[in-house]
């Protein structure tokens, strides 16, 4: 490709919404072009990157043996009505009507429309595993899109779903994605975790995350440096702390603490630790009756360390939790008889469920809101000023320096981007909708899913947060929308640099390489900082005065300083660099 005939437009300043490293340098380098909140355009020197990243991520899925398909966009609600998901799912869901007054949702995820076709199409055991993949534009519709195609509304992933005949065929399924996973990433060049995850919606009971590790990430990754255990923050196990429970060593009391509502407001007026502090946490639940309106509701008091932070994922699973919501402050104050900030579990008006964080259950002398402001119940401990608590879990996110679950050292965490998940589904949407094969019996069985995906945009985003510097982007090689630049200077003027420049063009040209000259005619500072934005990784210049001394210069976009090469081994060079 010659740059005359391509499209570059790039920028000297990031839009003033671009608020990570990406979307600024994406902006700037002409790759992405906004239309709307959270929907791009991907301009012409963005969609090369993304078909490199199609490419390889097809060519593992075809090797893994999956076979790809299409579907639609726009599906009919009622297949989303089958597995209760156009219900249950939040305005993420983008609902329409067709001049019918038909519904139909724009596609997040395709798990109804695959099992649709596989409970239509499948019918034997003997045509099982299978494992469908698509490359396809999703949908959903963010409250608050930001960071580019960080977090989009509308975006492109790759999504695959697996079918088998029985549980253990569809764990084997799912290494063997895991495992292309794996493939695919490390083609990509990137730093990244694979990390044991929480499925979330989607269903499921096996999980893993792929991460790209990334300061500018928004999940928190949590692992074991001397082990090879990971999860991400909603999925890490907080281990109950070394017991036995420190016999009682201070006076039960209810203490002045005026003006002092929180935990740290509290530790320092009392001259104690933080960690020497209770937090209550309120939370609620509602059974409804037939037709919507709230029969009950149910008051639970979750106690955590006043240094921690309550795990939200963790709580809603927890038996009679999972649609739990925050309290108001009416069911607040008719069961502690105070409002927020100097609540605890003692002298409660009305009963609560008691909920207790692993670590506080085995404290001792510890300080807890008395219900009252401005007083706060300090010297408190388990079986001799409140009862044994009869409910204990697991509440909390865990910290650096916490135990690892496997035993194998202490935790310590980073910062990631989430770009490829694994899913092991079971029966979740086969049940739901009755998509079932004979047996080798000849009895109907539900088919085992999986499903992955692949956040196609999202992957060049988070390559850029982990491979920039102030000068741009630095593209791995299998991600640049070019691989090598030739940047001859003054072609115009000096007949030898342009027919230096054409030649080893044609050259890299025949090899396959993905090369761009830039014959635009531009200066040598301007040209250079457009290539250096755009993060080309292999540059290759040639000028009048190196060209009479038989030589051009090389530089990989990390390196600080170009390397003079004689201009007869340019060729054998790049050939090098790009097999490396």
């Amino acid at each position: 490709m010659k740059a005359s005939q391509f499209f570059i437009s790039t920028l000297k300043e990031a839009p003033a919404d671009a608020e990570v490293v990406s979307h600024k340098l994406m902006t700037r380098a002409g790759m992405i072009k906004k239309l709307g909140a959270g929907i791009y355009s991907l301009m012409p020197m963005g969609l090369r990157v993304v078909r490199k990243v199609e490419q390889i991520v097809r060519e593992e899925m075809n090797r893994a043996g999956a076979v790809e398909l299409s579907m639609p966009v726009v599906q009919p609600a009622e297949l989303w009505q089958e597995t209760g998901r156009f219900e249950s799912n939040g305005p993420e869901l983008l609902r329409i009507k067709d001049r019918h007054g038909r519904d139909f949702v724009i596609q997040p995820t395709s798990e109804e429309v695959v099992t649709d076709i596989a409970r239509q199409e499948i019918k034997s055991y003997k045509q099982l595993p299978k494992n469908f993949y698509q490359i396809q534009s999703k949908f959903r519709d963010e409250r608050r899109p930001r960071f580019g195609l960080m977090r989009g509304r509308e975006f492109i992933m790759k999504d695959a779903y697996s079918f088998d005949r029985d549980q253990l065929a569809a764990k084997a399924s799912y290494q063997v994605m895991a495992a292309a996973y794996r493939r695919i990433f490390d083609r990509f060049g990137l730093s990244y975790r694979a990390v044991a995850a929480d499925s979330g919606a989607i269903g499921g009971d096996l999980s893993e995350e792929f991460q790209v590790i990334a300061a500018t990430g928004e999940d928190a990754i949590v692992y074991c440096p001397s082990s090879d255990y990971a999860a991400n923050m909603e999925k890490a196990e907080a281990l109950a702390p070394h017991g036995p429970r420190l016999a009682p060593a201070q006076a039960f009391a209810k203490t002045p603490t005026p003006g002092k509502s929180t935990c740290f407001d509290v530790a320092e007026l009392l001259g104690v630790p933080l960690q020497h502090t209770v937090k209550s946490l309120v939370l609620a639940t509602d059974t409804l009756g037939k037709d919507g309106e709230i029969v009950k509701t149910q008051v639970w008091l979750l106690l955590l360390r006043g240094d921690h932070d309550m795990n939200e994922v963790k709580v809603g699973k927890l038996p009679g939790l999972a649609a739990f919501r925050f309290a108001t402050e009416p069911e607040i104050e008719a069961h502690f008889g105070c409002l927020p900030g100097y609540l605890g579990p003692i002298g409660l008006k009305k009963p609560v469920n008691l909920v207790v964080d692993r670590e506080v259950a085995l404290m001792s002398d510890w300080i807890c809101g008395a219900n009252e402001p401005d007083f706060h119940m300090t010297g408190v401990n388990w079986g001799r000023d409140l009862p044994e608590p009869d409910m204990v879990a697991d509440l909390r996110n865990v910290v650096a320096g916490d135990a690892s679950p496997d035993g194998q050292g202490v935790l310590a965490i980073e910062r990631g981007i989430e770009i490829g998940h694994v899913f092991y589904l079971g029966t979740k949407y086969s049940q739901a909708m009755n998509a079932t094969f004979l047996d080798v019996n000849g009895k109907p069985q539900f088919m085992e899913m999986g499903c992955y995906g692949i956040g196609i945009t999202r992957l060049p985003a988070a390559a850029i947060e982990q491979n920039h510097d102030e000068r741009g982007i630095i593209w791995p090689d299998a991600l640049a929308p070019f691989t090598v630049v030739l940047c001859p200077i003054s072609p115009e003027r000096f007949p030898d640099v342009k027919a230096a420049s054409d030649k080893l063009y044609d050259e890299l040209l025949a090899a396959g390489v993905d090369v761009i000259l830039d014959d635009r005619g531009e200066r040598p500072g301007a040209m250079f900082a457009d290539w250096e934005l755009i993060g080309v990784p292999h540059r290759v210049t040639i000028g009048d005065r190196g060209l009479k001394a038989g030589e051009v210069e090389y530089q990989h976009r990390r390196d600080g300083v170009a390397t003079t090469v004689p201009a007869s081994d340019i060729f054998s060079l790049l050939q090098t660099k790009l097999k490396a």
